[in-house]
């Protein structure tokens, strides 16, 4: 165990640190090219700003798996090695399902890729994970549901995969929210993984974790007027997404957790607010006669910043509110149904956004109020 917590250190500050290096290269590149997301009536930001981040992720999560892989060789300590060969299959194929992703993101971003075609790569991303041994086998008492069939396990599998992908890429709508949220899901994966003993996969983690620290500073502090802030794009979402998917993925595929902690819910805690978010904009783009699949001003941040918060101000209180859920699920799992938590879940959910909403229409009155005057 010593030595996977060093490797996970290491791990961490090695990523940290190729991404600090790779992502001002972007942005040079980038401004020599111009290659801007172009502020439109949609978008929140003003100016034109570099959105290949995202780039900067998949390079530097490869670069530290190698690197673990190679220094568990150079160690010659048979524990690693025994471990990472007997791992080899499920992070080959999720590796595979990432670079799927993150070609697709870079195509988004550079010259543009229709929804369809996205939903067919997201889908073969999810087939890579199935292939590789990562999928939905097990709802751990939802709906009083257990062990699944082999068809239904890669169904649900496919289909949540390609959800939480879309999910986070929905949600990336202001600066620091999407990097923000996959931080709090990582550093708790990283943590739930270590204690099973999926050491391999609290590397991808906490790898993963550590992309995301660099690019929050790019993206929240940084600033426009010296070049100096960045997007992670569909690049950087569409990959986020992917590893995160899978991640829930392959904690729900245990049977036990520290404390007695329902797997299912700890898989899932994390991505709660992304998850919730989109089904309630689908839902509303559907009952308005929209199209579900196309953007829109509607979703929880942009509720928040309809009542007068800033940016930064609407991110904190959404990270904030992920981080309680997160550690509300993961204790009153032990002791609630997970049916009845994820019920409870969604009543919490829906009493916010009501109050939000009663907020929001207020504020809009007195608006008006004072126009009028």
């Amino acid at each position: 165990m010593t030595n996977w917590l060093f490797i996970d250190l290491s791990v961490f500050l090695c990523v940290v640190a190729i991404t600090g290096i790779i992502i001002p290269q972007i942005l040079l590149i980038a401004f020599r090219k111009q290659l801007f997301d172009t502020p439109d009536p949609r978008k929140i930001h003003k100016a034109e700003i570099p959105r290949l981040g995202g780039i900067a992720f998949f390079p530097a999560i490869l670069f530290a798996l190698f690197l673990v892989f190679g220094g568990g060789m150079l160690s010659e300590e048979s524990s690693i090695m025994s471990y990472i060969y007997n791992n080899i299959r499920s992070v080959s194929f999720m590796m595979c399902g990432t670079i799927v992703m993150w070609l697709v993101g870079m195509a988004d971003d550079l010259v543009g890729v229709r929804y369809r075609a996205k939903f067919i790569m997201q889908a073969l991303a999810a087939a890579l994970l199935i292939l590789g041994g990562i999928e939905l086998t097990d709802l751990h008492g939802f709906l009083g549901i257990g062990e699944l069939p082999t068809a239904v396990s890669v169904i649900l599998t496919a289909l949540i995969s390609v959800f939480i992908i879309n999910a986070l890429n929905l949600i990336d709508g202001i600066d620091g929210l999407a990097s923000g949220l996959s931080g709090v899901a990582c550093a708790f994966y990283t943590y739930m993984f270590f204690h099973a003993g999926l050491y391999l996969f609290s590397a991808i983690a906490v790898a993963t974790l550590g992309v995301l620290v660099p690019f929050f500073v790019y993206n929240v502090f940084g600033n426009a007027e010296k070049q100096r802030k960045i997007f992670m794009g569909d690049t950087g979402a569409l990959t986020i997404g992917l590893l995160l998917s899978a991640m829930s993925l392959r904690i729900c595929q245990l049977d036990t957790l520290p404390e007695g902690c329902n797997p299912a819910v700890v898989a899932f805690a994390p991505l709660l607010i992304p998850c919730f978010d989109v089904v309630r904009v689908y839902l509303h783009r559907i009952r308005i006669g929209h199209n579900p699949f196309l953007p829109d001003k509607n979703h929880i941040h942009h509720k928040f910043l309809a009542l007068g918060m800033s940016q930064r101000s609407a991110m904190m209180v959404i990270i904030a509110a992920s981080t309680a859920l997160v550690l509300a699920n993961y204790w009153l799992s032990a002791y609630i149904n997970i049916t009845l938590l994820l019920a409870c879940d969604i009543a919490v959910w829906l009493a916010a956004n009501m109050a939000i909403n009663r907020a929001k229409r207020a504020r809009e009155r007195k608006l008006a109020i004072k126009i009028s005057e």
